[in-house]
């Protein structure tokens, strides 16, 4: 079965990079990550949940443990689309593109039109997942430790581990 969940995460992968994304720029990175690289992970997240305090790091790290493969996407760099909506929180892009500081978990603040895209390019990649009947679910606790241990470029990063179970594990747990 990995095989072919390493095929599907593929899949993920080419539906994430063809979402639609504002004004056709593109800022998203993915990565495959198998074996030993998801071992890491898994292992990663569960030690950064007991340093750090922070609920469930151990049982995503469990999941992700478990997993056939895992899907990590990114934003790297992501400029302003210019629109100076004020949707990130500030009334001009330039404002908050000068406002730029490494967070705990991510860099930002980053322009909510450029996370739109991640979350579209996320939403492509479940459906893929889905039609080919991979359990799957959307972790952003695999991000922060992705970010940490430098498996793939970004300022946000997102995992969506998937597998092949009679129950999947990822809901039922």
């Amino acid at each position: 079965m990995k095989d072919i969940m390493e095929i599907v995460a593929g899949f993920m992968a080419l539906s994430a990079r063809t979402a639609p994304k504002a004004k056709g720029d593109d800022y998203l990175e993915t990565k495959i990550l198998r074996g030993k690289d998801i071992q890491k992970l898994a292992q990663n997240m569960i030690e950064f949940g007991e340093k750090s305090g922070k609920d469930n790091f151990d049982r995503d790290g469990e999941n992700v443990r478990r997993s056939d493969a895992v899907l990590l996407l990114s934003l790297v760099a992501p400029k302003p689309l210019g629109l100076d909506c004020g949707a990130c929180g500030f009334p001009r892009c330039t404002e908050m593109k000068n406002a730029g500081t490494e967070g705990t978990e991510f860099y930002g603040p980053l322009c909510s039109w450029r996370q739109l895209d991640l979350g579209i390019a996320l939403g492509s990649a479940v459906k893929t997942a889905s039609i080919f009947n991979a359990d799957n679910r959307i972790m952003y606790r695999i991000g922060v430790v992705a970010r940490q241990l430098n498996l793939i470029n970004g300022d946000i990063i997102i995992g969506v581990p998937i597998s092949a179970t009679g129950k999947s594990i990822y809901f039922d747990r």
